[in-house]
């Protein structure tokens, strides 16, 4: 049985990845917009991968004994200043998720909960390449500056995800 306090957290991180899923979504959709496709099928797929992960904590939730609560998912930005600044907020925002997940694990330490803390290890694990693969997407962002033609050969190389 989950205590209140973890059963909470969980439930708040269950709504946090469902977000995360959102955003990716919705920065597709503005990569579809100004015809970078691949980077949009590179965000499709972090949706649908956020969306497991969502899908991971409602079944710990259930399974643990607590019961996952859905809440209303606040709509994401529709519009950034351009490619650069658009995948600079997925690099900000999967740091903004590790501390989440190191907060939650820190709740489970502190609440002697084992089983969830075991059960989060994944989540700091994957956190690790969430950043690494974004980190690297960034990094060649910044290499290709200004140049248009750099710009679509890695549109192209991120349609092979």
């Amino acid at each position: 049985m989950l205590k209140p306090t973890i059963e909470a957290a969980l439930n708040r991180q269950l709504n946090r990845e469902l977000y995360s899923s959102y955003l990716y979504l919705a920065m597709s959709a503005y990569y579809d917009s100004i015809n970078l496709p691949g980077f949009s099928s590179w965000l499709r797929i972090q949706a649908k991968e956020e969306l497991g992960h969502a899908m991971k904590f409602y079944d710990y939730l259930s399974d643990a004994g607590g019961r996952p609560v859905m809440e209303a998912i606040e709509a994401p930005p529709k519009e950034w200043a351009g490619p650069k600044e658009a995948f600079a907020e997925v690099v900000a925002h999967e740091r903004a998720v590790t501390g989440m997940i190191w907060a939650l694990m820190d709740l489970a330490q502190a609440e002697k909960d084992h089983a969830t803390a075991i059960f989060l290890q994944w989540f700091v694990t994957e956190q690790v390449e969430e950043e690494k693969s974004t980190g690297a997407v960034m990094a060649q962002l910044e290499a290709v500056g200004g140049s248009v033609g750099s710009l679509y050969g890695l549109d192209h190389h991120l349609a092979k995800r």
